[in-house]
Formats: C-alpha cells, structure tokens, sequence
C-alpha cells in the first residue's frame, strides 16, 4: 500500500474504533430519565454565581424566579465583584414580577481568597447561604445565562428522585443563531460527548464522570460527602471535578442533553467563541506538554487526515470522512441544522485546534486561563 493509504487507514481504523469504543457517544437522545413525583417535594435552593451579567439576566432570571414548583424553592444571585449593575438589575427584576414567583436574595461575597476560582467561591458563599436560610434537599447550581423552562425545576427533582440520582446535569442548548455559532457550537457539545460520552458516565461502574455546569442539580447530601465546594475550590474546569468529586464520594450522577434549559449569551462573532473555548481548553489537558502534543497528533490523524487523503484520491480516506460526518449528523439535528454541515467538521476541528494551542501558549506566558477579568495561573 501507499504512505497515503497507509495513513488514510489509520485515520479509519481510529473512527472505527470510536465507534465501538466511546459508547455510543454520537446519540442525542439521553434525556430526563422518567420521573417520579415524591410524596412531599424536597426544599431546593437555587445558587447562581454571576459576575458582569446585566446584559442577559432580563433573558435568565425571570423565568428562573417564575418556576412551577410545588415545593418550598428560593433563588441566591451571587454577585461576584460585578461592575455592570448586575446585583440591582437583579434585584429589579425580581420587584416587576407578579406575586406568587420564587424569593431572590442578593448577595455578594466580595474577592475571593487565595486558591478559590471566581465561579466557586461564589458558590462557597451562596451554598452556605442557602443551607442556613433553606436547609434545601437539593441545590440547583445554575449560571446566570440559563434560562430555563417553567417546569424545568419540578422536572429535575422528579428526574433526580425517579432515578435516585446525587447529581443530575443537562447540558443547556446553547446558541447557535449567528453563522459563527452555526459553525462551532454544535461541534463544542459534540467534542465534549465524544471525550465524555453521557451513556458512559452515566453507569455507576464507570469512572467516567462529567456534568455540564450550566445546570447541575445537588443532592445536599451528596455535596457535603464530597466537600463541595472547598475540595474543588481551584477547578478552572469546575463542572466536570464536580461529577469526579460526587461520584468519587459513592454518588450517582447523570449528564444528558436538555430540551428545556438553554443558553442565551450571545457568541456572534469568531474572537468571542475563540476566548471561550480557549480560556480552559489547555487547562482540560491538565496543562501537560506531552498531553498537547498527543492531542495535536490525535486531532489531526482523526479529523484532519480524513478529506485531506479523500481530496488526494483515497477511498479510504473517503470512507472514513464518512464516517465522522454521520455521527455528526444527530448533533446537527438536536440544533436544527442541516445534515450537509457534517462535511465542514473538519474546518471546525482545525479552529479548536488553533484554539487549543493558543490556549497553551497562553498558559506558558504566564496568562493561564483568563475570564471576565481574573486569571487563573
């Protein structure tokens, strides 16, 4: 054979085997397990960190204040050093609802101390707020771009209590209006299910744990077993070491796609979506040079050698580019997308992996992971 075939078929063989492998990890249809409505519903305390959110907090909070719930529930806003009037906003919001919605407390913690991220010493003070003031079963840690549904609270709970989960997570929908968005959104779930599929980390037996932090339901229980949030108090990447710390405490947990929460911060252009992914790309390769290294070789044998070898003349390569854009293809459906972008892939694997370099090189200049104006060494 060929050096071109040779290469094509390694490409194809490593599809192969993430078709055998990863556990289904292209489906879309791990959703809420069944519910089950428990005979008294538990208190739930819902903590949402927010810093410089005044520009989506009218798309969030309201619905969030509006929930249908059947039990005792209160929302904590937590305002982390916002320069924008975001606490007041908050505060307004809540005060140009009708009666009957959750109670809003608004509080702020001021600058976290040594070793704490922004977004957990947020959720170290408003989750010890919560258990002071709720004394709530469960916490639904929410950031302040989610919007949810009006059920969606009562259906977490009846999802978490069906199931007996500790820890329930939905990936958000996330935005994907702009052509920007169209282009790198659905790869961002899609990379993300196929380094964590759900249906793996979903089994109690696996080691595998992952959840998505713009919805995580707690059990309170299960959060004080873990030492939530003090033993993951420097996480840059806090939601996937919060299902680790859970389900390394004995919980079960569970990660799936949402259809009633979704995000509605706007990524529009490309220099947005850049600093979003980059800002803890490096971080998820635990800031290892040799992991870098292997991951630019994966990346590039998995989703670059495909139409690279297919364009020079290889049915292999053809047979693998194939490959990858059917298990695209579900993605694109759960938003709304055309079957035909699965062909474009390729493009969008390249841009994450500039990404990720960049994010590297960040890192080595002493800039680590940058938000909002903190950064993470």
């Amino acid at each position: 054979m060929s050096a071109l075939t040779w290469i094509a078929s390694g490409s194809l063989a490593a599809w192969l085997w993430l078709l055998v492998g990863q556990a289904r990890f292209w489906r879309t249809d791990i959703r809420l397990p069944p519910g089950r409505a428990p005979e008294t519903w538990p208190a739930v305390a819902v903590v949402v960190p927010a810093r410089d959110e005044a520009e989506v907090l009218p798309l969030s909070l309201p619905g969030l204040l509006a929930q249908e719930y059947p039990g005792r529930a209160e929302v904590f806003l937590v305002d982390d050093g916002s320069t924008d009037g975001t606490a007041g906003l908050a505060r307004r919001l809540a005060s140009e609802l009708p009666t009957g919605g959750l109670p809003l407390t608004v509080t702020s913690p001021g600058e976290p101390e040594p070793g704490w991220t922004g977004k957990l010493w947020a959720l170290r003070h408003g989750i010890a707020l919560a258990r002071e003031r709720t004394g709530a079963g469960f916490l639904l840690l929410t950031d302040a771009d989610i919007a949810h549904a009006p059920g969606s609270l009562r259906d977490l709970v009846a999802a978490a209590c069906g199931a007996r989960l500790d820890l329930l997570s939905q990936m958000a929908r996330l935005r994907a209006d702009s052509a920007w968005e169209r282009l790198i959104v659905p790869a961002f779930v899609y990379f993300f299910a196929q380094l964590y599929p759900f249906g793996r980390v979903n089994r109690p037996a696996s080691r595998t744990a992952a959840a998505a932090g713009g919805c995580v339901l707690l059990r309170t229980e299960a959060a004080l077993r873990a030492g939530i949030p003090e033993s993951i108090r420097d996480a840059v990447i806090d939601d996937v070491t919060l299902a680790r710390a859970v389900k390394r405490a004995g919980g079960r947990i569970w990660l799936g796609l949402a259809d009633g929460v979704h995000s509605v911060r706007p990524y529009e252009r490309l220099p947005q979506l850049w600093r979003m992914v980059a800002r803890s790309a490096y971080a998820q390769l635990g800031n290892n040079p040799l992991v870098l290294l292997g991951t630019v070789a994966g990346l590039t044998l998995v989703y670059l050698v495909p139409p690279l070898t297919a364009l020079a003349g290889s049915p292999v390569g053809a047979a693998a580019w194939a490959v990858m854009a059917l298990t695209y293809v579900p993605m694109l459906r759960y938003y709304r997308q055309p079957p035909w972008r699965a062909l474009a892939l390729p493009v969008t694997a390249a841009l994450y992996l500039l990404m990720t370099l960049h994010s590297a090189a960040r890192h080595h200049r002493g800039r680590g992971a940058a938000w909002k104006g903190r950064t993470y060494a």
